[in-house]
């Protein structure tokens, strides 16, 4: 048994367990959280508790291979090097991550006061019309599911009800992004993107004209005679 753990209450080992199956689940765990209910920033009762029980919990992470870790300057708690952890996303939240980092390094930049960073759906929707990134307008659903996603791994928050009226929707980015993202990632995805869509769009306009030339004759008429 690991050192310390006898000397927990029953609350305490709820608690550690809550926080463990919380961190595998998530990957990270920000030190201060959106409260809807207060509508400001509160600090976050998991968090301060993985803190208190660090040693405990780093020592019980590395049997399974896992390394935990702390950044106190971002206020972050979070897990790495273990295959497993995380998902694969699909690409509409890979593109919106991408996005979301591109805003949070440009706002920071601007002397941000706070670690966290305000961004809107249509601020997010420009950048991706700036990049040619998504071609046709996302459903509702698939837009749905990408931001349960990012939610998930405490990447968002949102601010507003998240429906129909999304232009205006505020977003609020968490600096766990930056532990997920390089600036320099950043551009060389989004450039690697940006030429996938354009490749498609050329691969498109291609087979619209050599079908065009397969119904005419010489004369630009077609095989009927119009």
């Amino acid at each position: 048994m690991f050192e310390g753990y006898e000397e927990l209450n029953t609350q305490d080992v709820e608690r550690m367990q809550e926080v463990i199956r919380t961190l595998l689940a998530q990957t990270f765990l920000p030190e201060r959280k959106y409260d809807k209910k207060y509508g400001r920033m509160m600090p976050d009762r998991m968090y301060d508790f993985s803190d208190r029980h660090l040693e405990f919990l780093t020592e019980y992470f590395a049997v399974a291979g896992i390394k935990l870790c702390q950044d106190t300057e971002l206020g972050i708690i979070y897990l790495e090097g273990a295959d497993g952890i995380g998902e694969k996303l699909p690409k509409l939240a890979t593109i919106y991550l991408l996005l979301l980092k591109l805003i949070y390094d440009e706002k920071m930049a601007a002397v941000s006061a706070s670690v966290n960073v305000i961004t809107t759906f249509g601020e997010l929707n420009g950048k991706a019309g700036e990049f040619r990134l998504i071609k046709g307008p996302s459903s509702m659903t698939e837009i749905k599911r990408a931001f349960a996603i990012l939610k998930k791994y405490q990447m968002v928050e949102f601010l507003d009800v998240f429906d129909e009226q999304l232009e205006n929707t505020r977003i609020m980015i968490y600096p766990c992004i930056n532990l997920v993202l390089m600036r320099e990632d950043v551009n060389g995805l989004l450039n690697s993107f940006s030429d996938e869509v354009k490749d498609n769009e050329v691969a498109g306009q291609e087979n619209l004209e050599w079908g065009s030339e397969e119904g005419e004759t010489e004369d630009g008429t077609d095989e009927s005679g119009v």
